[in-house]
């Protein structure tokens, strides 16, 4: 059974957190795919395409090595609900969640991407998740960008996950969008110490956009707008 052997090979939800090499068949990952859309009907098949390739690539190069996936969809506003926490093992979805963007990635739509120190943006594409710390935002989580360009200044920008009052319902009713970031992945502070305790530790993130499937930047944002990553 395809859960029962990412459970046991690729440390799911309690397992050791122990590097493997093994890749999963292509035939068991259609069908994990298949389950996840079951499980999260409102993902978009690209980006959860997207996310599981770029976890199959850091699986085999032994990068990433749990069964627990969060993917992150920026092509939908900031008032929706557009993060997913999976279980791989068990084929559940754990978290569905608001999750903001950079500060001048855009206002309610996030449009405008960067790997760059100083511009406030978002990166997209795979991070593999690390260490807990308590700082100015409280528990945080640290990421480390794994596709080189594209997000590999993640850990200089300090962006991580972590809670912040302005993601909220309450916030996105009172002003049409979510408060924005840094950069980071900043989730409610309700849920925030639950969730970084679930993806720490060699788990993977993946923040999606159209625009990494575009083959060239539009022209107006080419210094900043995120490219195919690196897998």
């Amino acid at each position: 059974m395809l859960g029962a052997g990412l459970s046991a090979a690729y440390g799911g939800i309690g397992a050791p957190r122990e590097a493997v090499t093994l890749k999963p068949t292509d035939t068991a990952v259609a069908k994990l795919e298949a389950a996840l859309l079951t499980a999260a009907p409102t993902l978009r098949p690209q980006a959860l395409h997207a996310a599981l390739s770029a976890w199959e690539s850091l699986i085999f190069r032994g990068r990433a090595i749990r069964a627990v996936l969060t993917v992150i969809d920026y092509s939908l506003p900031s008032t929706s609900r557009r993060m997913w926490v999976f279980d791989l093992a068990s084929q559940k979805l754990l978290f569905h969640e608001l999750v903001s963007h950079g500060r001048n990635s855009g206002e309610d739509m996030a449009e405008f991407f960067s790997n760059e120190e100083g511009t406030l943006m978002t990166s997209l594409g795979a991070f593999v998740t690390g260490t807990t710390y308590t700082g100015k935002n409280g528990y945080s989580l640290r990421l480390r960008g794994m596709d080189p360009g594209i997000n590999d200044q993640a850990a200089a920008r300090t962006l991580v996950v972590h809670g912040a009052p302005y993601v909220s319902d309450d916030f996105a009713h009172r002003f049409g969008r979510l408060g924005r970031s840094h950069g980071c992945p900043a989730v409610r502070t309700e849920i925030a110490r639950e969730l970084i305790d679930l993806v720490k530790e060699q788990s993977l993130l993946y923040a999606w956009h159209p625009s990494l499937d575009s083959p060239e930047p539009p022209p107006a944002t080419a210094s900043t707008a995120a490219h195919r990553p690196v897998q």
